[in-house]
């Protein structure tokens, strides 16, 4: 069972999420960079320090707003199933209609979507290096 209050599974369900959201907003903002630059060179200007910076800052904010929803009782943190963990109250869902709600967007923006862009932005690459190679082996 969780030892450490109620207060202490806010904190750690909190960062849990918050972590976890921002890995994958800056795994999805670093393949659409990527997919820009190699797909797209002639597009915008190169990229600077200070646009990695207003990324980060973006990835950061994406993910404090999904983890801080729960805090404003938008969704609930509580006990993992087993107990032994705290993070999204998933059970929480079949009795309160915002807990779903918040599951709902959770799972479209923070879990569909990023992994769409990852995986668009990659076969991108992919295929532009396809045709490059096959540029290549032509001349």
């Amino acid at each position: 069972r969780w030892l450490y209050g109620k207060q202490t599974c806010l904190f750690y369900a909190f960062c849990g999420v918050l972590f976890g959201i921002c890995s994958l907003s800056t795994l999805t903002l670093l393949s659409t960079v990527c997919c820009l630059k190699i797909c797209f060179p002639a597009y915008g200007k190169p990229f600077k320090r200070e646009h990695g910076k207003i990324l980060i800052v973006c990835a950061w904010t994406y993910a404090a707003v999904f983890a801080c929803s729960p805090l404003v009782h938008w969704g609930e943190y509580g006990a993992e199933p087993y107990g032994t963990a705290c993070c999204i109250d998933w059970h929480s869902t079949n009795i309160n209609a915002m807990s779903m709600s918040y599951i709902v967007v959770l799972f479209i923006f923070c879990f569909i979507l990023p992994c769409g862009v990852i995986v668009t932005s990659y076969s991108l690459i992919l295929i532009t290096v396809k045709e490059s190679r096959k540029a290549v082996e032509q001349h």
